[in-house]
């Protein structure tokens, strides 16, 4: 039974737009009775089995209180991403391929109607006036949405699903994501508060690793967590988790990251983890790391760490008067180490280069690489880190 071309499927979406007061339906029991008596019903006629009535439940609430044609998609575990680029044009990825969505949304508004009762349940606005939200759904997954007219044709919907499982260190080894040895390292350098910078494209496992690198921080440590959209599943004791907030329809209300970061200074923290700097922040960001909340992570897009250390120039440029030579000292003085991850032709995510920051001054910065890639697999160079002291007390 094809759930989306069974005229029988079709005739019970027919008859519970008709027959099902939705207004009057004000709970899930309800309203999973009167489909159930519905299915029922049809099935008599059609001779389903007692599966298959289930899974035109199922279906069927999908469709209607849930996430409409795309219930299946996110329920599917295999999926890592959703793609709605209008109602009947839908994508998903899977095993970092992409794949065509055979199912539409049966119009417009229902798509529209969708993205407005994600992002409402996260106090989020979407309109003609405000039409490109961030937002998230119950379990974690990262939701973006534009509507028209910034949409040409239709709502465009993205959803990055969170695993069921957050990632360990294991699990990112087993993948071949980073060696052993590479991932004993970063998870000794985050034990003995290296500031960490994780540099990557799009969808390369930037905040995978960022929440898998998180989970070595020692129990006894306070972390304050700041993110655009709650992503990072720390399983820490003391844990202050913090998320951005745009302004209202007056355009007033929003609290930004850099407020947050600000606030997280007064907090008492050991730990400040920022899920991704991407603006002026990167300024306080880089002062909390210089002004001893030592052990700092965050992430930023780029192609290679030289090119993420220049996007951090040209956000700390926008942020203050200071001249590039001091802000070149000052990220070279706070940062660490950075770490690129990057997604292979195979499709694979791999970390591919994890170097020390050792200065920065008017010719540019000085990095020591400890670890690249060779095309195959992740290899130490050989190089020791210069900043001995830190080192010895990691090992020791």
């Amino acid at each position: 039974m094809d759930l989306f071309t069974d005229p029988h499927v079709a005739d019970v979406r027919q008859r519970i737009a008709q027959q099902i007061d939705f207004a009057a339906v004000h709970t899930d029991e309800a309203f999973l009775h009167a489909i159930e008596r519905i299915v029922s019903t049809v099935a008599r006629t059609c001779g389903w089995t007692a599966s298959e009535r289930v899974r035109v439940v199922t279906h069927m609430v999908d469709h209607f209180r849930g996430y409409d044609v795309i219930g299946p998609l996110l329920a599917d575990d295999t999926v890592t991403e959703v793609m709605v680029n209008g109602p009947s044009d839908i994508f998903f990825e899977r095993a970092g391929l992409l794949h065509r969505f055979k199912a539409s949304f049966e119009s417009q508004e229902r798509l529209e109607h969708l993205i407005v009762r994600i992002v409402s349940k996260v106090n989020r606005t979407i309109n003609e006036a405000h039409p490109l939200v961030d937002a998230r759904l119950p379990d974690g997954s990262r939701v973006h949405a534009v509507f028209p007219p910034i949409a040409l044709r239709g709502p465009v919907l993205t959803i990055r699903k969170f695993p069921a499982t957050p990632f360990t260190m294991d699990m990112l080894i087993h993948n071949r994501t980073v060696s052993q040895e590479a991932a004993h390292v970063l998870a000794k350098l985050v034990q003995a508060k290296f500031n960490l910078f994780i540099s990557g494209g799009t969808g390369s496992g930037k905040t995978t690793l960022l929440n898998v690198l998180a989970q070595c921080i020692p129990q006894t440590e306070r972390v304050i967590t700041i993110e655009d959209a709650a992503e990072l599943q720390l399983q820490l004791p003391n844990v202050v988790v913090m998320e951005t907030r745009p302004p209202n329809t007056e355009g007033k209300g929003a609290l930004t990251m850099r407020q947050l970061i600000r606030a997280a200074l007064r907090m008492r923290p050991d730990r400040i983890v920022v899920g991704e700097v991407r603006g002026e922040e990167a300024l306080d960001m880089m002062q909390a790391m210089n002004t001893g909340h030592e052990g700092s992570l965050s992430t930023g897009h780029a192609n290679s760490i030289p090119d993420m250390l220049r996007r951090l120039e040209t956000m700390m440029l926008l942020a203050s008067d200071l001249p590039l030579t001091a802000i070149r000292q000052h990220i070279a003085s706070a940062l660490h180490v950075v770490v690129h991850v990057s997604r292979t032709t195979q499709h694979a995510r791999k970390v591919t280069a994890i170097s020390e920051v050792v200065g920065g001054d008017a010719s540019g910065y000085v990095l020591n690489p400890l670890y690249v890639w060779d095309g195959t697999s992740i290899t130490a160079t050989g190089n020791p880190m210069h900043r001995a002291a830190k080192w010895e007390e990691m090992h020791g």
